[in-house]
């Protein structure tokens, strides 16, 4: 039975910077779109202020928050070196301001462009993120949502996969350093595995849950079941790969025992990297997935996180790269997150995808998850 809360429970902000409506670090323009088709969304459905979006408030601890009938759209703000250095070598820091300097080129193969002023939009992916980690760990907002982060592919040294910084490990460290937290748990659901958040964190007992598609050669060839860590981080990384074209059916097994290894694991604070590009319209991710599974994911992390660590929760947005059905997916997650399903109504209905063109399960997908969960349940 789903855990009953009022909205009073689940006060929520949302973190946007203007520069969101300009260029990505991805090389697939339709996608540079998705922030303002998001925060249209939640203006149209009345769970952000008009025109907030392009007036974001900046965050003061003295006044925050301010009595509304709105979720506040805060205004994040360029991570510190001191605080990219937390994260990544010095080098790697001198390598982006150089490029960005250059102003053309390509980071990493053929996939995250140069260009100039990207050192910037990327310290503010950061930044943004670490504003949400602060709102919730002084407990001024219970759950946090920065759609410009989840950067899970960057690594120390080394950008990758359109990931320049890694903000869910700036985060981790930020609260580790200013707030003492051991017990972190993270939760991906990214249709791509997040190897740079796992690399970062392998030594750790860091929580890293990802469910991803795998097939040791699809991007970026990591998340494998077998790679639990290593020293204190032994256990700590539990891997859950998909089949290409899993469906619903497939996935929803796995996210619950995502879920039931968040929950034993007892973290006092939860990120849950929430890319929506595991949806069957999205071209980058070979999943099936729909709106029913993003909901399933936003009700029952929202529950968890008000049963184990008194609602703290920082969710980032990761990939996605279809504006339509990231803004859809964001919607569906911020109206749970702040209570507001039920008087959003016939509205809400209208997020989901059309049930006549869900895809069918594939017997291959279904055989090798079942094979899967086989294995699971002995290794955990």
């Amino acid at each position: 039975m789903s855990q009953e809360l009022e909205p009073k429970d689940c006060s929520t902000a949302v973190i946007y910077h203007e520069m969101y409506d300009g260029r990505g670090f991805s090389r697939i323009e339709r996608s540079w779109g998705r922030y303002r088709r998001g925060m249209n969304k939640f203006m149209e459905l009345g769970l952000i202020a008009p025109g907030s979006p392009a007036h974001p408030l900046e965050y003061d601890p003295a006044t925050y928050p301010a009595n509304s009938a709105y979720i506040p759209v805060i205004r994040g703000r360029e991570a510190t070196e001191a605080e990219l250095l937390t994260v990544h070598s010095p080098e790697h820091i001198r390598h982006i301001r150089a490029m960005d300097a250059q102003g053309t080129g390509m980071f990493d193969r053929n996939d995250t462009p140069v260009w100039p002023g990207v050192y910037r939009r990327a310290a503010l992916a950061v930044g943004g993120t670490l504003v949400g980690a602060e709102l919730v760990a002084s407990g001024r907002a219970r759950h946090v949502f920065h759609g410009a982060g989840g950067l899970h592919h960057a690594h120390y040294d080394r950008v990758s996969g359109f990931c320049i910084f890694n903000d869910i490990v700036a985060a981790v460290r930020y609260w580790q350093h200013n707030y003492g937290y051991r017990r972190i748990a993270i939760l991906d659901v990214d249709g791509h595995h997040g190897d740079g958040t796992q690399a970062l964190l392998y030594q750790e007992p860091v929580l890293k849950v990802s469910i991803h598609q795998y097939d040791g050669r699809f991007f970026p060839k990591t998340g494998a079941l077998g790679e639990r860590g290593t020293g204190a981080g032994w256990g700590y990384s539990v891997n859950l790969p998909l089949p290409r074209f899993a469906t619903d059916e497939e996935y929803l097994p796995l996210l619950q025992i995502g879920l039931d290894q968040v929950e034993a694991y007892r973290p006092e604070v939860i990120i849950l990297q929430y890319g929506v590009d595991a949806h069957y319209t999205d071209r980058m991710v070979g999943l099936k997935i729909s709106t029913r599974v993003y909901e399933q994911v936003s009700q029952k992390i929202h529950e968890l996180a008000h049963r184990v660590c008194e609602g703290r929760l920082l969710v980032v947005g990761g990939g996605g790269y279809e504006p339509e059905t990231v803004a859809r997916c964001w919607s569906i997650l911020l109206a749970n997150l702040a209570g507001r399903r039920d008087e959003l109504g016939q509205r809400y209905l209208e997020l989901y995808d059309n049930p006549a063109a869900l895809p069918e399960p594939v017997s291959g997908a279904v055989d090798e998850v079942n094979r899967l969960l086989q294995v699971v349940k002995q290794m955990l």
